[in-house]
């Protein structure tokens, strides 16, 4: 599956990459994807598109590429003087950093359009699935319920960290659940809680990495909740509340999975997750004790 997604990434940037396109501009959009991590949030898309049957896997590709050029375009921008101002991201230099800052910020806005281009383009494969899709990326990616609105919450002078979280990490989860579903024809509305509940741990793990661990073992700066005062589930919860609202949403989103062919291997996969977190449940055990 990963080889799979990987080239489906591949092949997006290189539309992006014409003969004509400024040189450091192209260099730029493969630096902001490559080296892609664990590719999470496309993984989750292409399990549940499998999981339902896969039958149009040029769409299951088309929209796990989108996915992730969209969640990387949002990393590049998180990363800018404006907002977190790192200097690193995956253990590198940030795309501000190697590149510029304009550079930067016309590489997350390229990233976006092109996203949408490569589901646009889907519809040659089937129309009414490229359009769901592309109206199902857009809400999560924007505002009310997107991760633009969840960058937005940190400007508010109250903040609703549920739906701070919501918004700024779980958008991307619930688009990939969903997305899966409508790649593979399914009714997406089942699908948003199991996103929703993997959003949530994924952003409460985040947010104890951010406590517990430094720079060199996160490969991004740490402590930046507490430098930029942003609400987060550590000093909203405490660490022993952190633990187990962690454990409650990974137990919640395998109960979540809706009844499709493969929900024995979509329940694997959130217990695979869970065992990835093991790590960061012992640090904060033993911080907490």
């Amino acid at each position: 599956m990963q080889e799979r997604i990987e080239r489906a990434i591949r092949n997006a940037i290189a539309a992006g990459q014409g003969a004509r396109a400024p040189k450091r501009l192209a260099s730029a959009l493969d630096y902001a994807v490559s080296p892609g991590g664990a590719r999470i949030r496309p993984t989750i898309l292409t399990s549940v598109a499998m999981a339902c049957g896969d039958d149009r896997p040029e769409v299951t590709d088309a929209a796990a590429a989108a996915l992730e050029l969209i969640h990387c375009a949002s990393l590049v921008h998180d990363d800018l003087p404006c907002f977190d101002d790192a200097d690193v991201r995956r253990g590198k230099p940030s795309v501000h950093k190697a590149y510029s800052e304009p550079l930067a910020v016309l590489t997350g806005d390229s990233l976006i359009v092109l996203a949408f281009e490569i589901l646009g383009r889907a519809a040659v494969h089937d129309a009414g699935r490229a359009a769901q899709l592309v109206v199902s990326l857009a809400q999560r990616t924007g505002s009310p319920n997107g991760i633009c609105a969840g960058q937005g919450w940190e400007s508010e002078e109250t903040v609703d960290l549920e739906a701070y979280h919501q918004a700024k990490t779980g958008a991307l989860f619930m688009a990939a659940t969903q997305m899966g579903a409508i790649a593979s024809g399914q009714d997406p509305e089942p699908w948003q809680e199991l996103g929703d509940r993997i959003g949530e741990s994924f952003q409460i793990a985040d947010d104890l990495r951010d406590a517990l661990y430094d720079e060199a073992t996160l490969g991004k700066p740490a402590g930046q909740d507490d430098l930029h005062g942003r609400p987060n589930a550590v000093s909203t919860l405490g660490l022993k509340g952190a633990i187990a609202r962690l454990d409650d949403c990974l137990a919640g989103a395998i109960a979540s999975i809706p009844s499709c062919p493969g929900e024995a291997m979509l329940a694997e996969m959130v217990r695979k997750y869970a065992e990835r977190l093991t790590p960061v449940y012992s640090a904060a055990q033993t911080a907490a004790e």
